[in-house]
């Protein structure tokens, strides 16, 4: 069966937006290569001036750590170095998926990460590319090789103040979901810059290890659309960023609008974990995140608004991820 898998995925046949989206994330990364090129000169250079420099007579003692500090801390144990680029699941004020890797599983995680990051940003901007590569070198002069790259976002491309355009009104004869809208986001666009950001990470870390790092990417799961936001999200704290469009678009029926969800995050899941079954994207792990929070009465206990878990939430979350990457 895994000989038939791995033929499958070779003999796939890559859709014409895919293929453009891998060569466009090469072209980037190759330019962020030749500047971080001129950079590591440029380091170079300051390293051999600073070995030239006249020596103090008496070099200065160490900075000390006061041995209480040093019990707080523990001794220097860690499970591995990961590479973390993404949105608010990976940047959430006091607990988030990051963090309770570092914390709870031991992983010493180097971010890139920022809330309210659209995919598209991540995919299109240079300089996110740049931030990795001078991540990766860093933790490469400490002669420390990630175990593997985790990839979040998709959440605030497709929520937020456009979220109503997604939908059809409700006083309409159309279904709830303007598919044509959907596809054109979620289908063509979302998927094209996943793959452009993929091939980009990938591109950069053959470059400077001869292989690709793994790297795991999630479609989140499916969130409730109940009008909450950040602490209630009330004047200028962030959300809600569903039930507003719903609203706007006539939908004023939880279970319904709450259903309308389920099948756009399906949607989102189906992209990703077809984008990661890519001729040449071997080394991408999807990992399904869906009916890992309750979707029940009790969801509340899961979910700390719209779109992010609460801090057992994100709890179990970061078990998932976990598991994965301890695999890896």
């Amino acid at each position: 069966m895994a000989k038939k898998a791995r033929k499958s995925r070779r003999s796939a046949r890559v859709p014409a937006g895919v293929s453009a989206a891998i060569k466009s994330g090469q072209a980037m990364a190759e330019d962020v290569i030749a500047f971080r090129t001129g950079q590591t000169r440029k380091r170079a250079a300051a390293v051999r001036r600073m070995a030239r420099a006249p020596k103090p007579r008496r070099a200065p003692a160490p900075p000390q750590i006061p041995s209480r500090t040093r019990a707080l801390l523990g001794t220097a144990v860690s499970a591995g170095v990961l590479i973390a680029e993404g949105d608010s699941w990976f940047d959430y004020p006091f607990y988030d998926v990051l963090q309770m890797l570092e914390d709870d599983y031991l992983y010493d995680v180097e971010s890139v990460a920022h809330k309210g990051d659209t995919v598209e940003d991540m995919a299109h901007s240079g300089g996110q590319f740049e931030e990795f590569a001078r991540r990766l070198e860093k933790l490469l002069r400490a002669n420390k090789v990630p175990r593997a790259i985790l990839l979040s976002g998709g959440g605030n491309d497709i929520a937020g103040d456009e979220f109503a355009i997604l939908l059809n009104h409700a006083a309409s004869s159309l279904p709830a979901i303007n598919d044509d809208i959907v596809r054109g986001l979620i289908d063509v666009r979302l998927r094209a810059a996943y793959a452009r950001i993929i091939s980009g990470l990938t591109t950069i870390a053959q470059t400077y290890l001869g292989r690709p790092i793994p790297i795991v990417t999630h479609g989140y799961d499916y969130a409730l659309p109940d009008g909450r936001g950040y602490l209630g999200g009330f004047w200028l704290l962030p959300g809600p960023w569903l039930e507003p469009g719903f609203r706007k678009k006539g939908h004023v029926d939880f279970g319904k609008n709450s259903a309308v969800i389920v099948k756009l995050i399906d949607r989102f899941n189906a992209i990703l974990k077809d984008v990661s079954a890519t001729p040449g994207f071997e080394h991408v792990h999807y990992l399904n995140l869906r009916n890992t929070l309750r979707h029940d009465g009790t969801y509340k206990k899961d979910w700390g608004n719209e779109l992010h878990p609460t801090e057992e939430g994100f709890r179990l979350v970061s078990k998932k991820f976990a598991d994965l990457v301890g695999k890896l």
